[in-house]
């Protein structure tokens, strides 16, 4: 892993994808949603899971979220 990024390294340490892209963009996704960027419907369309899925896999690996607040919702309709 010399010649890869930062990024990417940390990507490959990602188990529950197949290849780079995926892993990339669940991190991504993950840090947006815990950021309060984007809902769990908007994270789990990006990264092609039913939301469902996508809660229970964050249940899993214990990362924690808020959901957005009415507020938040708004802003990310224009995102």
């Amino acid at each position: 892993m010399e010649n890869t990024t930062p990024f990417q390294a940390i990507a490959a340490e990602v188990q529950l994808f197949n290849n780079i892209e995926q892993k990339k963009k669940f991190i991504f996704v993950v840090g947006a949603l815990v950021s309060r960027l984007i809902s769990l419907q908007k994270g789990a369309e990006i990264i092609g899971l039913e939301p469902e899925m996508f809660l229970k896999l964050l249940e899993v690996m214990n990362i924690e979220f808020s959901y957005l607040t009415p507020q938040d919702i708004e802003i990310e309709k224009s995102w």
